[in-house]
């Protein structure tokens, strides 16, 4: 609240006495001081003080105050290249389809009763086609966390941003031909 206190009175106008006293803080002084000589001359009938070299009515600083320039933020967060996003959604469909031929591949290993699903979380759907939708939870989480890490402030976070999502899809498309080739 203090710093928009501070912004609202810097943009505003000041008033010419005031902008006056704070510019020319000795010439108010003297201006007072001669103004005050005047007075004390006529009562005590003393010499006039000279005349000051520089008229203070003449010299006026600029009424308006100077607008607020805005400053390069002191930190900018890391930000995505478009290289970056192409390979981000180039790993998102490989992961995403990798998943799909996992799911694929399970079903065809489990309809001919060649094996049974070992995933205790897949378990429940393996027996229906709702497995195809389940599977592409684990793309979708790596797909996240990918690009979480590709704007990351941690430099090294930063290098392995497509590890995730890389991972995810190898260990779906070994999954995907081991079944492949439990069914042969």
């Amino acid at each position: 609240m203090l710093l928009a206190t501070i912004l609202l009175l810097g943009a505003l106008p000041q008033s010419g006495e005031l902008a006056r006293s704070v510019a020319n803080a000795p010439e108010a002084v003297t201006v007072a001081d001669a103004a005050d000589a005047k007075e004390s001359s006529a009562a005590r009938e003393l010499p006039s003080m000279p005349k000051p070299k520089v008229d203070s009515e003449a010299v006026q600083p600029p009424s308006v105050a100077l607008p607020i320039q805005p400053m390069k933020p002191a930190h900018m967060r890391p930000r995505e290249t478009r290289g970056q996003r192409v390979a981000w959604y180039s790993l998102m469909a490989a992961g995403h389809g990798a998943a799909a031929f996992d799911a694929y591949s399970t079903r065809l290993a489990i309809s001919g009763n060649y094996g049974s699903e070992t995933n205790p979380f897949l378990r429940p759907f393996s027996h229906s086609g709702a497995l195809y939708a389940v599977t592409q939870v684990s793309p979708a989480v790596m797909d996240y966390i990918g690009k979480r890490m590709m704007v990351s402030e941690t430099r090294w976070v930063r290098k392995m941003w497509w590890l995730p999502q890389a991972a995810g899809s190898g260990f779906s498309v070994f999954a995907g031909v081991h079944n492949l080739n439990v069914v042969k």
